[in-house]
């Protein structure tokens, strides 16, 4: 039985990224329209992308956005880390699971929900509203690696600078900072992925003159089935993994793992 698990494996794994193969096969085809096989190699769709102005712009606010987006959560998610782990509050672990909500229900039902919140704000169909909605959904993904960052370090360390003369913002600057950086340098980039990438709840929350580039894809393959299409969505892959790599060979993904205190 065992072959049996082992062929049921190689076939679910095979048949997972074959979607993708396929987009970025297509993306290279010569023709106006998706074809496979390809009856031959074109760059063409890449330069439209590259050269495209439209495009390019979508590009530079999503990565903007992205950016942004980010900065906000890993700074919020240390603080809420800090404030948790550090202090003993009551509610501590409701707080947490409040934190975490977000990964628990539907992206299409956050996008109705921060539709009309974001509303009542007065900032529905702005980027600070699309900011606002992906600082929520992307906090999860910085407070856990944080979390399990500081979890791992030893109190000692900073009792020890505070025993020294060292003052609690000073301990924060030279000594918990510095250690929580693989931690910090994870929740920052898979922030990115995840703001940048994000199109179902953003759907809800563009307007006419506001847009990101996977709702602009997302729109495009409505109204057309242009090969251009498969070339932007081949890059955003590679970039994706690319990035995803990266961290994974710098500072590892465990970080995502259950946090658990060494000391």
């Amino acid at each position: 039985m065992r072959w049996l698990y082992r062929l049921l494996l190689v076939l679910l794994f095979g048949f997972l990224p074959l979607p993708i193969l396929i987009v970025a096969v297509s993306s290279f085809t010569s023709t106006g329209y998706f074809t496979v096989p390809l009856a031959s190699l074109s760059w063409r769709w890449y330069l439209e992308f590259f050269t495209d102005a439209q495009w390019l712009g979508l590009l530079a606010v999503s990565a903007g956005i992205a950016l942004l987006v980010a900065f906000i959560s890993t700074s919020a998610a240390l603080l809420a880390a800090l404030v948790l782990d550090r202090t003993r509050i009551r509610g501590s672990g409701v707080i947490e699971s409040l934190i975490m909500l977000p990964l628990v229900f539907p992206n299409a039902a956050l996008g109705v929900a921060f539709l009309g919140l974001l509303g009542l704000l007065g900032v529905s169909g702005s980027y600070l509203g699309i900011v606002l909605a992906h600082c929520i959904i992307t906090l999860p993904f910085a407070y856990r690696p944080i979390l399990n960052s500081l979890r791992k370090l030893d109190p000692a360390l900073g009792e020890a600078s505070m025993s020294l003369g060292a003052r609690p913002a000073q301990v924060l600057r030279t000594v918990t900072l510095p250690m929580l950086k693989p931690g910090l340098i994870t929740a920052f980039l898979f922030c990115f992925i995840v703001s940048f990438d994000e199109a179902t709840i953003t759907v809800f929350l563009v307007a006419p003159d506001v847009n990101t580039l996977p709702v602009r894809i997302l729109t495009q393959i409505q109204e057309s089935a242009s090969p251009v299409i498969a070339a932007i969505a081949t890059s955003l892959i590679v970039f994706t993994l690319a990035l995803v790599l990266l961290l994974e060979r710098t500072v590892g993904l465990e970080m995502f793992a259950a946090p658990e205190r060494d000391h």
